[in-house]
């Protein structure tokens, strides 16, 4: 019998979200492949986060002797979704100098006059680096598909430049896991009610974000068209059931350490006679 804390399914396979996705039929409450409650969730984070670091040091370590692998993890959700926290709780669990963490906001003027992928590449992780992006080039066929933004002929050939742009780095040795955390309007309309309740969470809320709650159901559509249209073998997506934030942070750590566990990471061997070092440590 499984135990309690422990994945019965991976979700990278439970929550890989492919070209025949149907966004409408994932539940933002549930818990797939995880059979314990939000005590056993907390213990698996905790427990985990030794196996992630560990990890994290071999990709950074590898680097330093000529590996040239990375890894990027793209957050993508609607406002209220977690992203902070998987940040903060996941990531955070890692050493900061192997991490480049970005949140991304609306595009300069000086942004603007590039094209659209131009700030992202500035921001890619080097070698030996996880990247996070808070928020990514995906707003590009998001809000700018819903807001109208850009033309209809835009969006679809943004969907091509991503899928090129996303292969090629990839092919640099580049590996990417994009997350949507799955948040359903009743879960975020309590989440904004806490902000307007608590003092310290005052700074959080932006009344804007009620504008953006107009159109939910605009959003979604957007989700459902981006990943149907740049979900590859290479470049997947993954949507995270986020309404239960314990499960959408041990979710998102596992899929960060199934992928860096496929990167077949391993200790650089030692360049020295290391029998020989110990003897002359001995003798200092």
């Amino acid at each position: 019998m499984p135990s309690t804390s422990a994945f019965t399914t991976s979700p990278t396979e439970s929550l890989r979200a492919g070209p025949d996705v149907d966004l409408a039929s994932v539940l933002a409450q549930s818990t797939p492949g995880f059979p314990g409650g939000k005590k056993m969730g907390q213990i698996k984070l905790a427990e985990e986060s030794a196996q992630l670091s560990e990890l994290q040091a071999k990709l950074f370590a590898e680097s330093r002797f000529g590996g040239e692998s990375s890894l990027l993890v793209v957050l993508q959700a609607m406002d209220t979704a977690g992203k902070g926290g998987i940040v903060r709780h996941v990531v955070g669990a890692v050493d900061p100098q192997g991490v480049k963490h970005y949140a991304f906001k609306a595009p300069t003027a000086a942004e603007k006059r590039h094209d659209f992928l131009w700030r992202i590449k500035k921001q890619l992780p080097g070698a030996g680096m996880i990247g996070v992006f808070d928020r990514s080039h995906y707003e590009d066929v998001l809000i700018q598909r819903v807001r109208g933004f850009a033309e209809p002929a835009v969006i679809e050939e943004r969907y091509g430049a991503i899928r090129d742009f996303e292969a090629a780095l990839v092919a640099s040795g580049t590996r990417i896991v994009k997350i949507m955390l799955h948040i359903s309007p009743e879960e975020q309309k309590k989440r904004l009610a806490d902000r307007l309740e608590h003092e310290d969470k005052h700074w959080k809320y932006n009344p804007a974000d009620l504008d953006e709650r107009e159109l939910w159901a605009e959003y979604q559509t957007a989700y459902q068209l981006a990943i149907e249209r740049t979900a590859t073998p290479d470049a997947p997506w993954y949507v995270v059931p986020a309404d239960r934030k314990w499960y959408a942070r041990i979710a998102v750590q596992q899929l960060i350490i199934d992928a860096l566990q496929d990167m077949q990471l391993s200790w650089p061997p030692a360049t020295f006679d290391v029998a020989a070092e110990k003897a002359r440590l001995a003798q200092s």
